[in-house]
């Protein structure tokens, strides 16, 4: 996904940034990790960019230590991979990995959603009634970077409210690169994707689990749907 800007973003937008290149140690280890992962997924770092130490120590007001530390995390995940005599790139997001990711999604979350629906809390609901809120205010507003965050946040609270400490766990894992799948169909789908989270949310409120299945089922049967055109018109235009 083209971001308009990118590049400059990620050299020059340092004061706005997670430690704000203003002094040493102002971010932990892990903020400073998900801050790096955040970025790749909004595209501040495109895919094929060398990240060096160096520049992220500077962009993220740290040291290089812990921003080797990140980077080797990251990599893990798959986010960025090391590259003979290119050091430390982005990846490009995968297609089959991510209709894996989806397809694996398509199992776990709506299980997760007809159990949310009987066990949940009102502390949860509520939870879930902020995030839409704030989902559709980022629409509103048109601050589309914020909605892959709120995004994994949404469906993360629902596998926390399924009472399943295993389904929570791996829908967390899931999560991060689900926000990346997320991020490259978000144009095409974000009005309808937040419609169809106010839908997951009553069918929870209103402790019915079947309707609730079917409401995440369908949810990532369109994003799915979604994903597979915008490869499909990506693969015909390059030909």
């Amino acid at each position: 996904m083209e971001h308009a800007g990118a590049d400059a973003g990620a050299d020059g937008d340092a004061e706005q940034r997670p430690g704000g290149g203003r002094g040493a140690g102002r971010l932990t280890p892990q903020a400073l990790c998900r801050a790096m992962r955040e970025d790749v997924i909004r595209g501040v770092h495109r895919p094929g960019r060398r990240l060096t130490e160096e520049a992220m120590a500077a962009r993220y007001g740290v040291s290089r230590v812990p921003v080797r530390e990140a980077l080797r995390t990251l990599e893990a995940e798959g986010f960025v991979q090391s590259r003979p005599y290119a050091g430390i790139v982005v990846v490009e997001l995968d297609d089959a990995e991510a209709e894996d990711l989806l397809e694996v999604r398509a199992l776990l979350e709506p299980l997760g959603a007809q159990r949310a629906a009987a066990r949940r809390t009102d502390e949860q609901v509520g939870r879930l009634k902020e995030l839409l809120l704030l989902g559709q205010e980022a629409l509103e507003d048109d601050r589309l970077e914020e909605l892959a965050r709120l995004n994994s946040r949404f469906h993360e609270v629902i596998a926390e409210a399924s009472g399943s400490r295993t389904l929570s766990r791996l829908v967390t894992q899931l999560s991060q690169k689900i926000a990346w799948v997320y991020s490259v169909e978000l144009p095409r789908r974000a009005d309808d994707s937040w419609r169809e989270h106010a839908e997951i949310v009553a069918a929870v409120e209103h402790g019915d689990p079947e309707r609730a299945r079917a409401a995440v089922a369908g949810h990532i049967a369109a994003a799915r749907t979604a994903y597979r055109r915008r490869t499909a018109g990506s693969q015909a235009a390059q030909e």
